[in-house]
């Protein structure tokens, strides 16, 4: 059996997706690899593949409990024999897998990266024939990455311990040309190949959303996509339990996910997310990483995340079938302050030196800026992620919150001058700068106690802008940042003059904001993205196959789209196949697939052609 059979029969798809073939071709000429492929871009097949056509076992190691029991369940699905080897396993469970390691049971073999430090997993496995080792989520090597992780490190060394070296791939779907030239070092990859297939996602709609009420616009971007699976992410446990409770209360089926729950309920509520007997899952990072969910609908920040891989990780985890879904973050400046907290007060490096945690600081310091400008950009958002990542693109991409909003351009040369003059006479009386906070409270003419402890009461700049909003100062200050009249200094986090600050505090230069116009709702509407074409398929057949698709997920105790993907769903009601030679036909269906569930299914689609 060839590449393109095992395509065929197992996975039910009658050609590749751009980059796959090349990096089996290389996994199976004994080359190792590196595959940079966005999220729902096939990552997994390509190393899955030549898995079933390798002699011995391939390990893949994986980061998460979650992701490798999905991939298991997958895998089995399909007839391929395939195990994890984690925690989650009790130690009559843990034997039977290492006995039937021992037998050469099994394909494919997934476990985490802290278990290759183990003498006794080493010892195992230097016992067997291991053909491939595939590490997935690849970017967690870098310590230039966005999820470090110190385990990933003890791949090479593990690897340099068998009595002989595996070809080895790697794979990731966001990873800098920095991150990648890292992840070959850390891994000792040997002349790899690498193929980078692109970052854009074209099914993924994004914005930014900056409301004075995060609850009230969260209900109501909530509220406009009722009954869609999606997630919610947090940036603090105190957050997703407030967040949670609150979109319960208006009757979504939501549930929640942090490191603060007990082992047993985090697996529950994410059982009953992936099996959609909870429709929304509110969570902080510590969920999603490879969640392999088909049908997410949307993906909504409540904060800003800590960095734009982060950001575009999590962010990616939304329409893996390829229907469009929505990727919207609620901004404010807030967030920042909060970003900036949790950075320095993570424990994620303690076990570092201290020179490799100052760099990780001066890391996470340049990550976190990029972030902020992805949310205080009036550019095509898409191509600021893009131009990151370092691909081409255009220069608008009209399918983003910004390519699709009207600006108009406002004149704020006269508060620009007022703020600039205020940072200038702060310093003059204090002898330092200050945060843009409190830059904000002096224009508004707050009374506070350390607005007026500091005497700042008495500058001349005092309450300038009392009849502005503090939230409108802090979008003034946030423009000139990003246009380069004033700075954030990096140490003290104080807001200071740039450079071109003096062209408008001394030579009459003018300052033109570029503001999101606020349209009427026909002009709304008429502003609205543009969906990308869908097969022509009936609602009713399709909700009786999504009908049927549950029952069986439901008997078989996996997620519903381990049976079958949305989009295979909807392909069947476009081709009605009436036999089993026409239901091999629909992408995704596999010979194995379709021994087991052609009948059910064939049936639905025939009791529907009849009263059609």
């Amino acid at each position: 059996m060839d590449q393109t059979s095992v395509l065929q029969t197992y996975f039910g798809y009658s050609a590749f997706r751009p980059g796959q073939k090349q990096l089996i071709d290389s996994i199976l000429g004994g080359r190792d690899a590196l595959g940079i492929m966005p999220t729902g871009g096939g990552k997994s097949l390509c190393y899955q593949i030549p898995a079933l056509l390798l002699p011995g076992i391939t390990l893949v190691v994986s980061p998460l409990i979650s992701l490798m029991k999905d991939q298991v369940a997958a895998l089995k699905s399909v007839g391929i024999s395939a195990a994890f080897i984690n925690s989650s396993l009790s130690g009559e469970q843990l034997r039977l897998v290492f006995r039937r390691i021992g037998e050469k049971r099994y394909k494919i073999l997934y476990v985490a990266p802290e278990r290759l430090d183990s003498e006794a997993f080493t010892a195992s496995m230097q016992r067997q024939d291991i053909s491939m080792i595939a590490v997935d989520e690849a970017h967690c090597i870098s310590q230039w990455g966005q999820d470090f992780r110190p385990s990933y490190l003890k791949i090479a060394q593990f690897i340099s311990r068998l009595p002989s070296r595996p070809v080895v791939s790697a794979f990731t779907a966001t990873a800098t040309a920095e991150v990648q030239r890292d992840i070959e070092e850390s891994l000792a990859l040997r002349s790899p190949l690498r193929v980078v297939t692109g970052f854009d996602r074209p099914n993924l709609f994004f914005d930014v959303c900056k409301p004075k009420h995060k609850q009230s616009a969260l209900l109501r971007l909530m509220t406009e996509r009722r009954g869609k699976s999606g997630i919610v992410y947090c940036a603090t446990r105190a957050a997703v339990e407030s967040v949670c409770d609150d979109l319960a209360a208006h009757g979504f089926a939501a549930t929640r996910y942090h490191a603060g729950l007990a082992d047993e309920e985090r697996r529950q509520n994410q059982e009953d997310f992936q099996n959609d007997r909870k429709t929304v899952m509110v969570a902080t990072n510590a969920f999603g990483m490879g969640i392999d969910k088909s049908n997410i609908g949307f993906v909504f920040h409540y904060h800003m995340p800590k960095s734009l891989e982060a950001y575009y990780q999590e962010a990616g985890r939304a329409g893996r079938d390829g229907e469009n879904a929505d990727c919207i973050l609620l901004y404010s400046p807030g967030d920042v302050a909060m970003a900036r907290f949790l950075l320095r007060h993570s424990s994620d490096h303690e076990e570092l030196s201290a020179e490799q945690q100052t760099l990780i600081k001066a890391r996470d310091d340049k990550l976190l800026d990029t972030m902020i400008g992805y949310c205080k950009t009036t550019g095509c958002l898409r191509g600021y992620v893009l131009a990151y990542f370092g691909q081409a693109h255009e220069n608008r991409c009209e399918n983003c919150g910004n390519c699709k909003a009207a600006y108009t351009t406002v004149d704020i040369t006269r508060q620009a001058q007022m703020i600039l003059s205020c940072v200038k006479r702060v310093k003059d009386r204090l002898g330092y700068y200050v945060g843009a906070a409190l830059i904000v409270r002096i224009l508004h003419g707050s009374r506070d106690q350390r607005v007026i402890s500091l005497g700042m009461d008495q500058l001349s700049t005092y309450g300038l802008l009392r009849g502005v909003g503090r939230t409108q100062i802090r979008e003034y200050i946030d423009y000139l940042s990003a246009a380069g009249y004033v700075s954030i200094n990096p140490g003290h986090l104080t807001l200071e003059p740039a450079e071109r600050s003096a062209g408008v505090l001394f030579r009459g230069e003018t300052v033109q904001m570029p503001v999101k116009a606020i349209l009427p709702e026909a002009e709304k509407k008429r502003g609205k993205r543009t969906r990308h074409p869908k097969p022509e398929e009936d609602d009713t057949l399709y909700e009786a196959l999504r009908g049927l698709r549950t029952r069986l997920a439901q008997e078989e105790n996996v997620p519903a789209y381990v049976i079958f993907s949305n989009a295979t769903l909807a392909d069947m009601t476009v081709k009605m196949p009436q036999t089993i030679e026409d239901f091999l036909d629909v992408s995704g269906v596999g010979k194995v697939k379709a021994s087991r569930y052609a009948e059910p299914f064939l049936r639905v689609i025939a009791e529907y052609g009849s009263k059609s």
